[in-house]
């Protein structure tokens, strides 16, 4: 592989205002990617991948570099002649990466990579925490798993085309995908590009959405013509796959505390072809009370740590703090002791989260169902869905029926 100058430095531009100025990694890559609008797929994939990638191993690659933060720009370009190093890359005659010493960055990157902290570069409380939580053998198969990069996942939108169809499109502007057994509506890129380019994205024929993402919305057993409430929407990628099983017949309800979420998703219903979603901003609790003993079915799509999603989101591994994740365990209590009065009796609610420890997950649905408001439910079935086992997010999802 040949280094380009401009770049490498768009590469270093992006490390800094992600390391330095605490800016979300996927943000900062939307910015420097609109430096050159000259640059191609090739280019725009070498400057994402690679940023993504030194994130990763941010607390390694500092290890070896031994430079820390804050860092200057001969620091980051440190952390990316060791990036280059241990991908076999040829280092380039510039004065930024003089002196480059390459033997004893493999030898380092061998003594280290015998600690797990710093083999799967993770802070020492998240490693501390997910060994006490899931036990060391299966904490070190996650987390080794957690650290591979994502692959590209669609699903295929079932309100406008079939996954045969869809792939014969995408096959056409030369994007070749595959099936993924037990994933009915997914399919997976054999090798990454751009994919909202192409005429079949702005057609509303597909979305992006992981595989274990894609096991939520089935989880809930909907059915055509029924009141449905997702709680917790967002940008509504579970709405659009609720939708999509409802057969766009019955009423979908999107919820969500942030209204420009909320209007994302109505860009995206448009394009999806979706015309029983009708979306409602959380601003008071009279919201969630006129709903009450109302749905069908509800979703519960809680806010959690995130530590299922890092493979996409490596940089949540640097920006989530022990008290972040004490206190979103007393949001997602609130919100299942709150938002389950919206179901009815004989109605059905799933609580899920893209987190693998148990007391976002397991725990507080024990704890749900003890308290007062929970007794009138009972636990029909739930699954952990692992990154070491499937090879995509972690994922939680446990189904309540009211009786």
């Amino acid at each position: 592989m040949r280094l380009h100058r401009n770049l490498v430095f768009a590469v270093i531009d992006a490390l800094h205002l992600i390391f330095n100025e605490k800016e979300y990694a996927d943000k900062v890559i939307e910015k420097v990617l609109r430096y050159d609008k000259r640059w191609g797929a090739r280019d725009r994939g070498f400057i994402a991948e690679t940023t993504y990638d030194i994130v990763r191993w941010k607390r390694l690659y500092a290890e070896i570099a031994e430079v820390g933060e804050p860092y200057t720009r001969p620091h980051l370009f440190r952390l990316f002649a060791v990036w280059c190093v241990l991908r076999g890359i040829r280092i380039p005659d510039w004065k930024q990466l003089e002196g480059t010493p390459e033997r004893r960055i493999k030898g380092k990157f061998d003594e280290l990579s015998k600690t797990r902290k710093l083999r799967e570069s993770i802070p020492d409380w998240i490693d501390e925490l997910g060994e006490k939580a899931l036990g060391n053998k299966l904490w070190t198969k996650e987390i080794g798993a957690l650290n591979k990069q994502a692959e590209v996942i669609l699903r295929v939108n079932t309100l406008k085309t079939t996954k045969q169809q869809l792939q014969a499109m995408l096959a056409k502007s030369e994007i070749e995908t595959v099936s993924i057994d037990g994933y009915p509506e997914a399919i997976k890129l054999v090798e990454r590009k751009n994919v909202f380019v192409t005429e079949a994205f702005k057609n509303g024929f597909f979305e992006v959405q992981d595989a274990s993402s894609q096991l939520v919305a089935p989880y809930l057993d909907v059915k055509p013509g029924q009141r449905v409430v997702d709680a917790c929407a967002g940008a509504g990628g579970k709405t659009l796959h609720l939708a999509s099983q409802m057969e766009n017949k019955g009423q979908l309800i999107a919820l969500d505390i942030y209204e420009s979420k909320l209007k994302k998703l109505k860009k995206r219903t448009r394009r999806n072809g979706v015309h029983n979603v009708e979306t409602r901003v959380i601003d008071s609790t009279k919201v969630i009370k006129k709903l009450h003993n109302s749905a069908d079915r509800l979703l519960l799509d809680a806010p959690c740590s995130g530590l299922g999603v890092i493979r996409r989101n490596p940089d949540t591994k640097w920006k989530l703090e022990p008290e972040f994740v004490d206190r979103i365990m007393g949001v997602q209590q609130e919100i299942l002791q709150d938002y389950s009065k919206i179901v009815k009796k004989g109605g059905q609610m799933v609580y899920a989260t893209c987190s693998i420890l148990p007391q976002e997950n397991t725990e507080q649905v024990e704890s749900f169902l003890e308290s007062e408001n929970g007794k009138a439910f009972e636990l029909v079935k739930e699954q952990n869905v692992y990154a070491s086992k499937s090879g995509y997010d972690g994922f939680y999802m446990a189904l309540l029926k009211k009786q």
